[in-house]
């Protein structure tokens, strides 16, 4: 049943939050990391370890973030470290933050939601797309075996690059270019969580996709959708839909953008009426 609070994530899925990266044409890229995880992160004072208790307490526990891994994963990895000097006080509210270039770090929450989205085992082998500050990538690295991301800002992968240098993660592997591409040299992947909102799913991201794995993706630009995608003896399946739809016009949007696609369930009433609107026009059972 949809909640009020999931009516207000809905909400914060819409803006700067996903605007990590876009789709563009580069196709240089920078060569893997070695491979193997380093867990000891730079040391950080007290207060910022005190805000990251408190942000993991207050921020997360409180909503739905329950899973131990990723709760762990953010008590851990220092946020402060990937944000601009000048809103260092501001590392652990609950907020997305300003990055270079016009880019965004993204709110805490839901950094938290994705990763807890993707059901993380510890053994995937996982694709970002959007590299952004490197936040997302280290709580994945934390999870996570290996960890393929892709941004296609050079200046932005290169600052996040030397941040996860510095803190010793080794699981991390870097690329510049074209997320919505994949980088099909090291595909399947296990898990795919893109951080930017295209209008429609990249095909090359679904058939980037291993049997059985999971893809987390913003769609739309004015309205998003942040969709979950499962794949089953080949066939693409909707398993979740968090929408934003506010008007009946968006509501058929949404329609049209999802009648290519199975749907098992979704939480929201709205969106599943009109999915399966949808199958059985499909004659699908």
């Amino acid at each position: 049943m949809w909640t009020k609070f999931g009516r207000s994530l809905a909400v914060l899925l819409i803006g700067p939050i996903f605007l990590l990266c876009q789709g563009g044409c580069f196709t240089n890229w920078i060569p893997a990391t070695q491979k193997g995880q380093s867990k000891t992160p730079s040391s950080d004072g007290n207060q910022f370890a005190a805000l990251r208790e408190r942000m993991v307490r207050d921020q997360l526990r409180t909503r739905d973030i329950d899973d131990p891994r990723v709760l762990a994963a953010m008590l851990k990895v220092p946020r402060h470290e990937f944000v601009p000097k000048e809103f260092l006080q501001s590392a652990y509210d609950d907020n997305a933050l300003p990055l270079d270039l016009g880019q965004t770090i993204s709110q805490p929450y839901i950094v938290a939601y994705m990763t807890q989205a993707l059901e993380l085992r510890g053994t995937e082998r996982v694709l970002e797309v959007g590299t952004g500050s490197g936040y997302q990538a280290a709580i994945l690295a934390e999870i996570t075996a290996e960890v393929y991301t892709i941004e296609i800002l050079p200046q932005l992968q290169e600052r996040a690059r030397s941040i996860l240098g510095t803190l010793g993660y080794q699981n991390i592997h870097f690329r510049v270019g074209d997320g919505y591409l994949g980088w099909p040299e090291h595909a399947p992947f296990d898990r795919i969580i893109v951080t930017a909102a295209p209008e429609e799913v990249p095909q090359p991201l679904l058939d980037q996709l291993s049997d059985g794995g999971r893809l987390i993706i913003p769609i739309g630009s004015l309205s998003q959708d942040l969709v979950i995608f499962e794949k089953e003896k080949s066939k693409i399946h909707v398993i979740d839909v968090i929408n934003s739809c506010e008007t009946e016009e968006q509501l058929q949007t949404a329609c049209n953008l999802y009648k290519n696609y199975i749907c098992l369930y979704s939480f929201d009433n709205e969106i599943y009426y009109c999915l399966e609107k949808k199958m059985q026009e499909l004659n699908i059972d």
